[in-house]
């Protein structure tokens, strides 16, 4: 009887760490980048390699960087969102092409529709990991003064921003 204790015990304190696991929200997932200014970088647009961007365009309005990839299934589900988001928020979504390829980026966009009013071309993934980026889509809010405020990881849906996204846009752009 003694020799199932053990394993008992073992198998008891396992079901314990499942159950907070499972209680866990993957989207909310904590950065050390939140509060901290955005990391700079200067990346071609995906549409025109002839014209780049950087966050310091952005600098004096709230803005958003969505990451995302033709590979991505989640991505194109939230493109929808993110389409309803861009008019309600009258916020900037900049779109990060994250290890992909500029064609295929370009091909998916055209084919699914385009909520962004620019994207970069990332292909080697240097400024996702720049940014903490885990996988794909996560959105960052960054602030007037170039600060990230929120890291989303995840699609981004009608709920995330009625309860998310809008608030804390519309509470940085009130200052």
């Amino acid at each position: 009887m003694k020799r199932f204790l053990l394993p008992l015990g073992i198998f008891l304190v396992l079901l314990v760490f499942l159950g907070i696991g499972l209680r866990l929200k993957p989207q909310e997932i904590p950065s050390p980048f939140v509060g901290k200014a955005a990391p700079a970088f200067t990346l071609t647009q995906l549409e025109d390699a002839q014209k780049s961007f950087s966050p310091k365009d952005m600098q004096g309005q709230v803005w958003l960087l969505n990451v995302w990839a033709s590979w991505c299934a989640p991505c194109r589900l939230e493109l929808p969102a993110l389409a309803e988001l861009k008019q309600q928020a009258s916020v900037p979504i900049v779109g990060l092409n994250y290890t992909d390829k500029r064609e295929s980026g370009n091909k998916w966009l055209k084919q699914y529709g385009n909520p962004y009013q620019l994207s970069v071309f990332d292909g080697d993934g240097h400024v996702g990991i720049d940014y903490g980026v885990y996988g794909v889509p996560e959105t960052f809010v960054i602030d007037q003064q170039g600060r990230i405020r929120l890291k989303f990881a995840g699609p981004v849906t009608p709920e995330v921003i009625k309860e998310v996204l809008l608030p804390l846009i519309e509470e940085l752009k009130r200052g």
